[in-house]
């Protein structure tokens, strides 16, 4: 009888085994705007090329580091991205660290509201693709019912790059699989 109840037991952890193999716990990847440089306007960095540099998917999270005595992030729509009208933003961010994800395709469009570093260059057009790595095209800036674009929406901007200097959150393929056989193996020795 303990016998069959050890194959029983052994059968299950095999099956389990099997079906955690093919589970794949995935977190999109973290880009820290400006890399290195973070979000400022000392030096002049150029953001528009670190975005085109990069990839951006659904899922994925982009950190804004700097000094929030003398910074932060506005997300706002295309037309104020264009004019650095920083009267209505979307949202508001000033820790210093802000992280955001991105939870659909289009255009995420980000400034600084401090007077004249929007106007200096302290801004981003986050671009993010669809799983298949496309979005649907339209006019440049306008979104496909002829509004202008907002965060979120589609615009027919060509992709950038696979990404240089993102990291992966969590990209863990079969993690699971790897903890169940460890504890099928200890199971299998303490019978």
């Amino acid at each position: 009888m303990a016998s069959s109840v050890k194959f029983v037991s052994m059968a299950a952890l095999v099956v389990v085994l099997a079906f955690m193999a093919g589970v794949e716990v995935s977190v999109g990847a973290v880009y820290k705007v400006g890399d290195s440089t973070g979000w400022t306007t000392i030096g002049s960095p150029d953001y528009k090329k670190w975005a085109a540099s990069k990839t951006f998917h659904v899922g994925d999270t982009i950190l804004f580091v700097y000094n929030a005595q003398f910074h932060n992030v506005m997300q706002v729509n295309h037309a104020e991205y264009q004019s650095c009208n920083v009267t209505a933003p979307i949202a508001t961010h000033s820790s210093g660290n802000d992280s955001i994800v991105i939870k659909k395709i289009g255009h995420y469009y980000f400034f600084c509201g401090v007077p004249g570093h929007c106007q200096s260059g302290q801004k981003v057009d986050i671009r993010v693709l669809g799983s298949t790595g496309v979005a649907p095209a339209s006019a440049p800036g306008v979104s496909p019912t002829g509004a202008p674009a907002s965060p979120g929406s589609v615009t027919g901007k060509a992709p950038g790059p696979s990404p240089k200097n993102s990291s992966p959150a969590l990209a863990y393929k079969g993690l699971l699989s790897f903890v169940a056989m460890g504890l099928a193996i200890f199971a299998g020795f303490a019978y």
